[in-house]
């Protein structure tokens, strides 16, 4: 078996650990509580194996008695679970520290080394836009960031956008591959809604001079980004141009004979 990342695989039991605290105070049989069971149960399955010792340890502490049904005895039961799921997380967390091989250290995202001619390119179901647009950037010279060509190394997907996010230009594909509307109106193209909130994470966190968007389909485009460059790929656009004058105002060093040789 694969292990996940040591740092990230600490990261998450540490907050599952962090919470029993705050469910001691809540009755038995509480939501929290549940949902709280269910991700830490999927959190050690992940980190040892559904099959594992761990796993199996885990899932057999019990928070309800087996008879005498009272609420005294329901409470004890459910505290005792609590305080026994506590010990177990400590055990598997020096477990994991003292047992698994040191990796890269887990640098978080806003102390990492940015590199300027790396290019984010978000995109939504448009397999064939993203593609011409990310062999575009890399014919200037530039690195294009595509998260479905990256490993995940047993990341989430978030985990693996926040670990390539910290670029310095992003181009948004807005294609459209969904529709929308406000209630009473007609729906119209518009591109997924991860797309949009790509695009909004990258005009907080670059500026609006390092965004670009590039449309195809006729998508509805956002109207809280005003100033953003917006760029039609569709018909006779010459959409390559516009983009290598909004990387170059941008700073970024192109070459414009390069992607046309």
């Amino acid at each position: 078996m694969t292990r996940p990342n040591k740092q990230l695989t600490i990261e998450r039991l540490e907050r599952a650990l962090d919470q029993i605290q705050p469910l001691e105070q809540l009755e038995p049989g509480n939501t929290q509580f549940k949902v709280w069971f269910r991700d830490t149960r999927v959190a050690v399955e992940y980190a040892f194996g559904k099959d594992s010792k761990e796993a199996g340890e885990f899932a057999s502490i019990s928070f309800a008695p087996v008879r005498f049904i009272t609420a005294i005895a329901i409470r004890d039961s459910y505290i005792g679970g609590l305080s026994t799921a506590e010990a177990t997380l400590q055990s598997m967390i020096s477990q994991i520290r003292d047992y698994w091989e040191d990796e890269a250290p887990h640098v978080p995202v806003n102390q990492r080394t940015t590199d300027p001619r790396d290019v984010f390119i978000v995109h939504g179901r448009d397999d064939g836009a993203r593609e011409i647009v990310a062999r575009f950037v890399e014919k200037l010279g530039l690195k294009a960031i595509v998260l479905a060509e990256v490993p995940s190394e047993g990341r989430t997907i978030i985990e693996k956008f926040e670990a390539h996010a910290n670029v310095g230009y992003a181009i948004v594909l807005l294609t459209a591959d969904d529709t929308g509307a406000l209630e009473g109106e007609e729906s119209r193209p518009r591109a997924r809604q991860n797309v949009i909130f790509e695009l909004g994470f990258f005009i907080g966190k670059l500026g609006r001079k390092y965004v670009c968007a590039l449309t195809k389909g006729d998508p509805e485009v956002p109207s809280d980004y005003a100033g953003v460059a917006y760029i039609p790929m569709d018909g006779a656009s010459q959409w390559e141009m516009s983009l290598i004058r909004e990387l170059k105002a941008a700073g970024l060093d192109v070459d414009a004979n390069k992607a046309f040789d």
